[in-house]
């Protein structure tokens, strides 16, 4: 969704969105024009010319229990879906590519509940998708079993811890309290990164040992010829980077 009139300089982002303007309303969309892997940063949410909002509206992204975020862009025409193909990771200011990677030509969407507590304006979904939600009005009004599996912002987990635990006095019963620690090594998209985690590390190490050899070898006024082994080959890299090669 997008102000009916854009007060910013279009297109925003060229090089990264496509925007195509509909007319009936709410539904114009945007297509990446990039391919990222998974968790690929796709754009940050600058200041300027992203400004505090004071007040949230149905054009705003909760960035905090209490902050609003004016994007001031064309980014403002991301659409939500069930199933997205970005994640906004508002405690860093981050637009991430999803746990399945980003293809130029896929249209543009979050889950609006990861990181809308309770939405200016509700509407009932229309992804399509075998998973949709249905009722889109923020996360203050889905079930635990609605949010798994998804991106879910630090400030939506606390709010939703508060609920929990008012919810929880209000019956007497205090098993109803999850904590967020708790609820992340269960969920897929947590692993998801910690896999992206651990391979992007074997990647730098890999990097940081060709590296060594490459300087090595040219301190050492190489000429093709040597007797001793100055490094990794590359296809010990290539094994290292797969994790299964062990340098000696």
């Amino acid at each position: 969704m997008a102000p009916l009139t854009p007060h910013w300089k279009q297109p925003s982002h060229p090089d990264i969105q496509d925007v195509v303007i509909n007319e009936q309303e709410f539904t114009s969309k945007s297509l990446s024009k990039v391919s990222l892997p998974p968790f690929g940063l796709y754009a940050k949410m600058d200041f300027p010319p992203c400004t505090l909002a004071d007040k949230p509206t149905y054009a705003t992204v909760q960035i905090d229990q209490d902050k609003h975020l004016n994007l001031n862009s064309d980014l403002l025409y991301i659409n939500h879906s069930c199933e997205p193909s970005l994640i906004f990771d508002t405690a860093n200011l981050n637009i991430l590519a999803g746990p399945n990677g980003l293809k130029a030509g896929e249209e543009l969407t979050f889950f609006y509940p990861s990181s809308e507590w309770s939405m200016d304006q509700p509407f009932d979904c229309l992804c399509g998708k075998p998973t949709c939600r249905g009722r889109i009005a923020g996360a203050k009004d889905m079930s635990k079993e609605q949010l798994e599996g998804l991106w879910i912002n630090g400030h939506i987990h606390k709010l939703l811890e508060l609920k929990a635990a008012e919810d929880a006095k209000l019956s007497g019963n205090g098993n109803h309290f999850v904590k967020a620690d708790r609820r992340a090594t269960e969920d897929p998209t947590a692993q998801a990164l910690r896999d992206a985690l651990k391979h992007a590390e074997k990647v730098v190490e890999a990097a940081q040992l060709a590296l060594h050899s490459y300087i090595e070898s040219a301190g050492s006024g190489y000429n093709g010829a040597s007797a001793s082994r100055r490094g990794p080959t590359s296809r010990e890299l290539s094994g290292e980077m797969g994790g299964d090669t062990v340098l000696a």
